[in-house]
């Protein structure tokens, strides 16, 4: 059962909100199995991935908004900050830049994630975008940072509402702009 326990808290008040299309039976199911919630701390920019630890800090889902709405760049690069536990924007490439540009950006033994504002033109000669979403993660990384990235990504696509195409690439053929043409249409 997928489930957000979701913590907020204000000086001594501590309130739990769980979302879940059966809520009430996951409560009931929490008090009997003795369930509790221990808070550590907490930032008011910050909220905890419950798989991993990992936190996306609100300058991505902004970054992100900007390039769906204002198509104020043409990729941002995600880079997991794993000493403050948090997903942060690494790269900004501008909106002239190519997809050559967005490939070097990735780095050859590191994971990232990645999201590119692709353009192209239908066989109907009409002009569309597509947001691509990219789960980089090269066989040279660590195991631990492969391990990280792949318990995070779910939790941290669900933070940016758009995107369109998903890939999972360990080398640059499996993100080469032929494959993403063939799954734009």
């Amino acid at each position: 059962m997928d489930f957000v326990v979701i913590v907020n808290y204000t000086f001594m008040r501590f309130e739990v909100s769980v979302f879940e299309k059966r809520w009430g039976v996951m409560w009931e199911f929490m008090q009997r199995m003795k369930i509790s919630v221990l808070l550590t701390g907490c930032s008011s920019h910050l909220q905890a991935n419950a798989a991993s630890g990992m936190a996306v800090h609100d300058d991505c889902k902004l970054r992100f908004l900007d390039l769906k709405a204002k198509r104020t760049f043409r990729f941002i690069v995600f880079k997991i900050e794993e000493k403050q536990k948090q997903v942060i924007v690494e790269k900004l490439g501008e909106p002239a830049d190519s997809y050559e540009d967005f490939t070097a950006s990735l780095p050859a033994d590191e994971c990232r994630y990645a999201v590119y504002d692709f353009d192209y033109v239908t066989e109907d000669n009409c002009q569309k975008s597509r947001i691509v979403f990219v789960a980089w993660s090269p066989d040279t990384a660590r195991v631990r940072s492969k391990m990280i990235y792949a318990s995070s990504k779910d939790r941290f696509k669900r933070e940016l509402d758009g995107i369109q195409i998903e890939l999972q690439a360990t080398d640059p053929t499996e993100m080469g702009l032929d494959v993403i043409r063939s799954r734009s249409n």
